[in-house]
């Protein structure tokens, strides 16, 4: 069973930081190196300055000068909050998307409680490793989905608002008696890592060499999957080399895909999928200096400017065979969902002290 409970969030106060805009970020994962730059200048009490700092040692000396000045405060009581993102998507449609902020007991993937989806590499868990054992805190939330649906009106005023690059998220704090009925139904479900796996695995290598109560927790947005505003997009591949891919040359295909396609030398071509999904289909065959793009226009672009040699085009994999595949206990190629849009750094933080 999912085990989840209120907890004392970790956050900032504008009236000592400055507005929430200029302190908050996207996830470390999607910042490059510019936009690190550009967010670490926006305000020297920038989330990102704890997500991605110089050096470990960095991150956990301001993390603890920021409490002492009070631009970081910790919440007296604990609490879950419901958050709401508002978001125009790339499919120029508006959207909004919900779920409930908590805090999370991690549990192996071989309980079955949290499932994975995709693969992950050693690399990025060594350094998340590193920051969580030097600043004790969860910085950033994990994103689950439950196979659920909850209803959520007549919260009046939010208590933190914060716009960044677009997405408006909101938070409200929950009474005892509404959180309390969501942890119960929260309590029977598996929940689905949606985007995460990183720092996820982290979280469960830093608990088992920590062991301690504390070090068993992590900050999640659990999100019902019975919404409009929950959609995967498609992320398109960009090859420096297609590997030995090869299809049937179809004509420009429309905004619906007709399966998976090849595109290169201005023509496109038809790949056989034989019962895999899109991602899977690609990885089969092999492509090396792979990028990624959830614009169709952009990856194709980039192959007529002669910047790779093809783009493979996919479709957005539905959610329920994202479900199927993580119950048998499988795992996708990197980078098979697009969840829009990620969720944003910097409103809630967990210490685990």
């Amino acid at each position: 069973m999912a085990v989840v409970r209120p907890f004392r969030a970790l956050r900032y106060d504008p009236a000592v930081g400055g507005p929430l805009e200029s302190l908050v970020a996207p996830p470390y994962d999607v910042i490059d190196p510019q936009r690190r730059e550009e967010l670490r200048r926006q305000s020297p009490h920038n989330v990102v300055h704890l997500t991605l700092p110089d050096s470990e040692e960095e991150a956990a000396a301001s993390l603890s000068e920021w409490q002492e000045q009070g631009v970081l405060s910790r919440d007296p009581d604990p609490a879950c909050w419901w958050l709401a993102q508002e978001y125009v998507g790339p499919d120029g449609v508006a959207r909004r998307r919900e779920g409930l902020v908590a805090a999370l007991r991690i549990e192996p993937y071989e309980n079955r409680v949290v499932l994975p989806h995709e693969r992950t590499h050693a690399g990025p868990k060594e350094g998340r490793l590193r920051l969580l054992r030097a600043t004790r805190t969860q910085l950033e939330p994990l994103f689950f989905l439950w196979a659920g649906t909850v209803e959520v009106a007549g919260l009046g005023e939010p208590e933190l608002t914060a716009d960044e690059g677009g997405v408006v998220s909101r938070l409200w704090r929950l009474d005892a008696e509404f959180s309390d009925a969501l942890i119960e139904e929260v309590a029977d479900a598996q929940l689905l890592i949606a985007d995460g796996h990183h720092r996820y695995e982290t979280a469960l290598s830093f608990h088992e060499e920590d062991d301690t109560e504390a070090s068993a927790w992590l900050l999640a947005v659990i999100v019902p999957t019975g919404q409009e505003g929950l959609t995967i997009f498609p992320t398109h591949r960009v090859a420096q080399n297609a590997g030995d891919a090869s299809g049937t040359v179809i004509n420009p295909p429309r905004e619906s895909l007709p399966g998976p396609v090849l595109y290169r030398e201005g023509r496109y071509e038809l790949l056989s999928g034989n019962g895999f999904l899109d991602p899977e289909v690609v990885d089969r065959f092999g492509p090396s200096g792979v990028t990624y793009t959830p614009h169709r226009d952009e990856a194709v672009a980039t192959v007529d400017r002669g910047e790779a040699e093809a783009a493979f085009l996919l479709r957005p994999t539905a959610i329920e065979d994202v479900w199927e595949v993580a119950r048998r206990g499988e795992v996708m190629p990197q980078k098979s969902t697009f969840f829009y849009p990620k969720l944003t750094s910097g409103l809630l933080l967990l210490p685990l002290d």
